[in-house]
């Protein structure tokens, strides 16, 4: 990535270990979204560029899958330091590009680094199993083997975090790597990469190019590749998994949401509503963990004005101001789309208590900022409930019961995450018990687990058996090789044909 003063970056390609400049026709501008100040340009690859990083990763696959794991860890515990000596400047990276507050921004380098630390751990995770003695003399095992070239496409909303839930672990077990960070926001991913070469990645190990759907449908095809993650919306992500399991590879996408968070009567209040809007309105709602629809139930209906009251109260800026709540949205077509949406929920009858549609950030009126909005009366016939608005929007429902709570959540086709605030041991167990979603938070309300536990979400919100993360990634990124071995003594008597399948 080069830049002067007064012109835009240029980002590279990154193959065989270095900046790989692009002879595309086809770039991109990428801007700050609290200022469309354009900051960078990003080539969107040609198929001989992707053939070339896929047939580096390849080569370096031969010796890479015999480094020792020792060796891998090693290079997993420089890049996790080298993570921690940089957050700041890999969080400026963000917030420029992608708009969220330079506080989030930095928490999301933190969640990346989580995944690294796990990776730390591979000379453990990637243990196989043994049975000696399985038949007279006969011993059986299991070896965890590395499965060659992996890819990753991910989303614009983490661009530090998300290449951490694929490339970290696909290469602590074995593989070689070619990433396709989104195009919107680049430059805080390709700071990562060159950090994680400085850690003692070996050339070839890890590759990046850039492009949109055409590179993406390039990756899915490609018969060296043998498995990919995705990371984005629904819509994408179903196209992703269907293209590149036919050609087939092992794939996991994890996909859009629809986040409900219920909100008990006899919960802790001012944790409750804080946590409520910090979940909602966090990276202007650009997470596909957000909830984004508040579940209130009984007479916790009646905290909706206090809901309102703090919602109002939050302060938008761009992302560079650490007392704001929340920065832009990451481009004017995002923006629109939310603008759009909010008119929808309206003229669907929707009842708007707080609209944030005419947000003006005073020295950044160029900025996509929408403000918090709150809707109430809403149901799930609406598009605002329908669709995964990706804004700072909070859709309210007001029921009677826990049980009607459960209910309605576990109509909605998504199952990424939801949470429940609550001062009952009970009514928490029967909702960890009943809801059908994959991850629960209890009095938490982002229930992203830590990075030693796979990512779970379910239903429409994921294709695929195997999630990011924990236990789950090495078993994504490995495959296990079965050994029946046995060693006959020195002239030993053979006992003639067998013509049977018993062993004894």
């Amino acid at each position: 990535m080069t830049a002067s003063a007064s012109q835009p970056a240029t980002i590279h390609h990154f193959i065989g270990g270095k900046p790989y400049p692009s002879r595309s026709t086809e770039w991109r501008d990428v801007t700050n979204p609290a200022t469309q100040e354009v900051v960078a340009r990003v080539p969107f690859a040609t198929r001989e560029e992707v053939d070339l990083a896929v047939a580096t990763a390849q080569e370096a696959f031969q010796t890479w899958r015999s480094t020792s794991l020792g060796a891998r860890m090693r290079v997993m515990l420089r890049l996790q330091n080298l993570i921690r000596e940089h957050t700041a400047e890999l969080a400026q990276l963000i917030t420029r590009e992608h708009g969220k507050t330079l506080p989030d921004a930095e928490g999301e380098v933190g969640r990346g680094l989580e995944v690294v630390e796990h990776a730390c751990s591979i000379t453990t995770l990637q243990l196989g199993e043994i049975a000696e003695n399985a038949a007279t003399g006969v011993d059986v095992y299991n070896l965890m083997q590395p499965l060659g070239v992996g890819a990753g496409i991910t989303a614009f909303n983490f661009p530090v975090m998300l290449p951490c839930f694929m490339f970290p672990m696909a290469i602590a077990c074995g593989n070689t790597f070619v990433l396709k960070p989104s195009e919107q926001d680049p430059s805080s991913t390709m700071r990562l990469v060159e950090l994680a070469h400085e850690a003692g990645v070996p050339p070839g190990v890890l590759n990046v190019v850039h492009g949109g759907p055409e590179v993406a449908d390039m990756l899915c095809d490609h018969p060296d590749i043998k498995a990919l993650s995705f990371i984005g919306s629904t819509h994408v992500g179903t196209h992703i998994y269907r293209r590149a399991s036919e050609a087939g590879k092992r794939v996991q996408s994890m996909m859009g949401a629809k986040n409900h968070c219920v909100v008990m009567p006899d919960a802790p209040k001012e944790h409750a509503l804080n946590n409520l809007l910090g979940s909602a309105f966090g990276a202007a709602g650009q997470r596909c963990m957000a909830n984004s629809v508040a579940v209130l139930v009984g007479a916790a209906r009646d905290w909706l004005p206090e809901l309102v009251d703090k919602s109002r109260a939050m302060k938008v800026g761009p992302g560079t101001d650490r007392r704001a709540d929340l920065g832009p949205l990451v481009n004017p077509r995002a923006k629109q789309r939310v603008v759009d949406l909010i008119a929808a929920g309206q003229a669907q009858g929707a009842r708007l208590l707080l609209d944030g549609r005419d947000c003006v950030v005073p020295g950044h009126e160029k900025g996509n900022f929408v403000g918090p909005t709150v809707f109430a009366d809403v149901t799930d016939a609406m598009d605002i409930y329908q669709q995964e608005i990706f804004g700072p929007v909070l859709n309210v429902v007001c029921v009677d019961t826990l049980e009607d709570a459960i209910a309605f959540i576990n109509r909605n086709p998504n199952g990424n995450g939801t949470s429940i605030f609550t001062s009952s041991g009970w009514a928490a167990r029967k909702y960890q018990h009943d809801i059908n979603v994959g991850q629960v938070g209890i009095n938490v309300p982002i229930p992203v687990p830590v990075a030693y536990f796979s990512f779970t979400g379910s239903r429409a919100s994921k294709l695929g058996d195997l999630g990011p993360n924990g236990k789950q990634a090495v078993q994504f990124w490995t495959q296990t090789k079965t050994v029946t071995a046995r060693w006959y003594e020195e002239g030993a008597r053979s006992d003639g044909v067998n013509t049977t399948i018993t062993m004894k």
